[in-house]
C-alpha cells in the first residue's frame, strides 16, 4: 500500500506502534511504580535498538559528531524522558483511551513550534486539521 521509503508509512507504523504502547504499558504498570516501569522500558529500548543499529551495520563514531548535534539530541533524549515519565504517570492513573489522546496533543504543540522555530508554514487546510486534533482533546479532558 505505502512503500517503505515513504514518510506516511513510518508515520502510520509509529502510531500503531504508539497505541500498542499505551495498552502494553497499561497492563504492564498494574501493581509497579510508574517511574520504575518508565526505565524498565527505556533498558530495554536500549539493548533492542542497539542490536538494530549494530547488526544493520548502521553503527558509527558517536564522538566525531558536531557539538550542536550532540547537544539537540541530548536536548531530545531529556524531553522524550520527561516525556515517557509524565505518560507513564498519566496511564498510572488514569484511562489509556482518555491518556493518549490528551498525549497527543504534542501534535498541536509541534505545529506551533514548528511554525515559530523552524519557520514551517502549514496550509490553512492543515491548521484547520490541527484545530480539530485540538477541539478533540478538549472534548475528551473536559469532564461534565
Amino acid at each position: 500500500m505505502f512503500p517503505s521509503t515513504s514518510w506516511f508509512f513510518w508515520a502510520l507504523m509509529s502510531a500503531i506502534f504508539a497505541a500498542l504502547t499505551a495498552i502494553f504499558a497499561k497492563i504492564g504498570i498494574r501493581g509497579v511504580d510508574s517511574d520504575l516501569a518508565t526505565l524498565i522500558r527505556t533498558a530495554i529500548i536500549i539493548v533492542v535498538l542497539s542490536t538494530f543499529v549494530w547488526f544493520a551495520g548502521k553503527w558509527s563514531n558517536p564522538f566525531a559528531l558536531s557539538s550542536k548535534t550532540w547537544i539537540f539530541l541530548s536536548l531530545s533524549g531529556l524531553a522524550t524522558g520527561a516525556s515517557w515519565v509524565c505518560y507513564f504517570r498519566a496511564l498510572q492513573i488514569g484511562e489509556a483511551s482518555k491518556v493518549a489522546p490528551v498525549d497527543k496533543l504534542s501534535l498541536v504543540l509541534v505545529a506551533i513550534f514548528a511554525f515559530t522555530f523552524l519557520g514551517e508554514r502549514p496550509s490553512l487546510r492543515e491548521w484547520g486539521g490541527i484545530a480539530m486534533v485540538a477541539g478533540g482533546v478538549l472534548v475528551l479532558a473536559i469532564k461534565r
